[in-house]
């Protein structure tokens, strides 16, 4: 595919756009082919975190070698480029509360916060005070007007679509922040980072958890709460106690693996009670559940016709490896309930449940919120 095939958006191209650029492939393409096609384009990379302050891993990103490869690929486009220093911010808003979190018994996602709190928190204001007419990133999503409004869509490449991980964006964020790759299948952008001669274009693929080596989260939370990991009681689902855990922080909702326990039958993590500091553990159809609650609610979709305690007929996707499943949402202003047509398993507070209205590529973004433990919730369906 040619880069001029693209349309980014409908301003001049003599306004000034900032890229936020990660140092990887997709970031790379999109401020290439803005710099291509006549933007005033300022590339901003921010530096997350240095080697020192937390693990490091192959295939992270927002440090050491990611900003030099920005940096090249700026010089390489001729655009103007800075690096910006957002450590603070990052551990404060992302690391700690990932650690926090683990010690709550709940299952974080990071990389939404990240998206929330520093990409589209700190880095919009950043891109308007440069007085951009817009923020592009090299997210897999879409942004698009539908009746007179601006909507967020899943992407065209369904295995690269990260819509996800964006559902805590605000309606007036998608006026400006614009997702030029979102039409895009992956290797189509490979192929312009190739055409364009970008240092970036063979680069793999950043991890999730950028700031954890080698998926030992563990470790780093001993390091920032060296006091929160207390070994405690694993009790089955009537409540009797079969052995001992090691730490809280160790399990999550529907793990398998590394229990420490053994009865000849396979064993699930069901529940987890910070408060007793005691961990649940039973056969996977003790992990079915019919329904979720949802907090601090994002809505995305249309106004019209959604009142509160109003049922409407969605797909909601409840993990990132997942697929957006068939239920029903009861919304009450910024908390929800969420009704699955089929049970569903591995259910953990703390993770994400985001709501489209199908589960197709380029299926808008209803809107999305957090998961939270709910006593009215089945667990044994």
């Amino acid at each position: 595919m040619d880069n001029k095939d693209i349309n980014l958006f409908n301003i001049k191209k003599t306004k000034r756009v900032v890229v936020a650029m990660s140092g990887g492939v997709d970031s790379s393409v999109a401020a290439a082919v803005c710099a291509r096609q006549g933007y005033d384009v300022v590339g901003v990379t921010l530096q997350l975190y240095t080697s020192d302050n937390v693990s490091r891993k192959k295939g992270s990103c927002c440090a050491g070698q990611d900003i030099y490869d920005a940096k090249k690929v700026a010089e390489k486009v001729g655009i103007k480029h800075y690096v910006l220093d957002y450590e603070e911010q990052f551990k404060s808003e992302v690391i700690d509360d990932f650690a926090e979190s683990y010690a709550n018994g709940q299952t974080p996602i990071p990389c939404v916060r990240c998206n929330e709190k520093i990409k589209f928190g700190d880095l919009y204001e950043t891109a308007r005070q440069l007085g951009a007419s817009s923020l592009i990133t090299g997210h897999y999503v879409s942004n698009k007007l539908i009746n007179g409004e601006r909507g967020l869509f899943r992407a065209r490449d369904i295995n690269k679509d990260q819509s996800y991980f964006m559902f805590t964006l605000k309606k007036a964020q998608l006026e400006y922040i614009k997702f030029p790759l979102g039409d895009l299948t992956k290797s189509e952008t490979r192929k312009i980072a190739k055409e364009l001669d970008l240092v970036t274009s063979d680069k793999p693929e950043s991890q999730d958890i950028c700031f954890v080596q080698s998926g030992n989260y563990v470790n780093l939370i001993n390091t920032l709460k060296p006091n929160s990991n207390i070994k405690g009681n694993l009790i089955d689902t009537t409540g009797n106690i079969v052995g001992e855990h090691a730490g809280i922080m160790n399990f999550t909702i529907g793990q398998r693996r590394g229990i420490g326990y053994i009865n000849g039958e396979p064993n699930y993590v069901i529940d987890i009670d910070h408060e007793r500091n005691n961990v649940t553990i039973g056969p996977k159809e003790a992990l079915a559940i019919n329904q979720i609650a949802l907090k601090n609610l994002n809505w995305l979709g249309p106004e019209k016709g959604m009142d509160d305690e109003k049922e409407l007929p969605v797909y909601v996707k409840i993990r990132s490896t997942s697929e957006p499943v068939p239920a029903i949402i009861i919304k009450n202003a910024d908390n929800a309930k969420v009704l699955f047509k089929n049970p569903e398993y591995g259910v953990a507070p703390g993770q994400a449940c985001v709501i489209y209205e199908s589960h197709k590529n380029m299926a808008r973004v209803l809107g999305g919120g957090w998961i939270i433990k709910d006593k009215t919730q089945n667990l044994n369906s």
